[in-house]
């Protein structure tokens, strides 16, 4: 008798352990494993590729991640860069597993779509981040990016010329342990010639004294416009030291003191110091700010004041 007891015990704890556990909340209230966020993510069969066609399709809301839950595991200034305050719904597409866990992500707002792909380590941390494909709108491109087999990103694109004639470009990125980060292994300009960039607060008011553009260069700009309050200034920052170190930010930088002036901003890790004189302004990152740059560069330096352009004079009547 006593065996028969111990058969059914055995049997009943052979039973609990073998119940399901409870499904962890995905809704983002609660801590999650990185195994249960991972596990939205289908597995890939690569080569992956995505097309810019491929965001003509409707998502279902309903297939979107929960912000909260995006949030315990990818910082919410990753995306700011291309989207600013707007916040897209992010939508699972692939997961490679290995050394390194690569999680793809749409990003679908109104008026912006963007893919991303999200770096981890073996301890569950986040490495890097990078735009794999962002589509534009004009309608004589067509992009699109490719995850292979090798770990290698390739980023592709093709245009009709208004003289019938195609051009085509390439960027080919691997990550490098050594950033860690998305390096540019190869790249084939869709032009020879780079479009001259166009400074969005170019056209803003400009009657604060430190109001004015800094450093040299059509496409490393440094400019300062006046802010919606007294005490605040617009700014944009954009360099290009080569094909794998540019940066940009544009936000709201808060006067601290007669020569100082300080961004901060809710979500953003990146904090920076201007210090204006006269003819210059030295820009010093408090807090890293690698979400909008290439990591192995800085928005550090001393740029000088540019002379202010002569209003245009009126025609004689």
């Amino acid at each position: 008798m006593k065996c028969i007891y111990r058969l059914l015990f055995l049997i009943l704890l052979f039973s609990m352990g073998c119940k399901s556990p409870e499904p962890a909340s995905l809704d983002g209230d609660e801590p999650v494993s990185f195994k249960a966020f991972s596990g939205l993510f289908p597995e890939a069969s690569l080569p992956l590729n995505i097309s810019d066609t491929s965001f003509a399709k409707k998502e279902k809301d309903s297939a979107a991640l929960a912000p909260k839950l995006l949030l315990q595991f990818v910082p919410d200034s990753m995306q700011q860069r291309l989207f600013g305050k707007t916040k897209p719904k992010i939508f699972p597409v692939a997961r490679v597993n290995g050394d390194i866990t690569y999680l793809f992500v749409k990003s679908v707002a109104a008026d912006k779509k963007a893919a991303w792909v999200f770096a981890f380590d073996k301890k569950e941390h986040l490495l890097a981040s990078m735009n794999f494909i962002q589509p534009d709108n004009s309608a004589n491109t067509q992009q699109s990016s490719q995850f292979d087999r090798k770990g290698a990103i390739y980023k592709n694109i093709t245009r009709r010329n208004n003289d019938g004639t195609i051009s085509e470009g390439k960027d080919v990125f691997s990550f490098d342990p050594s950033i860690p980060g998305f390096g540019l292994v190869y790249t084939d300009a869709l032009d020879d010639k780079q479009p001259e960039l166009v400074n969005p607060i170019d056209t803003f008011s400009r009657k604060h004294k430190f109001s004015a553009d800094y450093g040299t260069g059509k496409n490393n700009i440094v400019s300062f416009r006046d802010g919606r309050k007294s005490d605040r200034l617009d700014f944009f920052l954009h360099f290009e030291k080569g094909a794998d170190c540019t940066g940009e930010l544009k936000g709201e930088a808060i006067l601290r003191s007669a020569t100082t002036a300080e961004y901060r901003l809710s979500g953003d890790p990146c904090s920076i110091l201007f210090t204006f004189s006269a003819n210059a302004v030295t820009i010093k990152e408090i807090d890293g700010c690698g979400a909008h740059r290439g990591l192995r560069c800085s928005f550090n330096g001393s740029f000088a004041k540019k002379k202010s352009p002569k209003p245009k004079k009126s025609p004689k009547k």
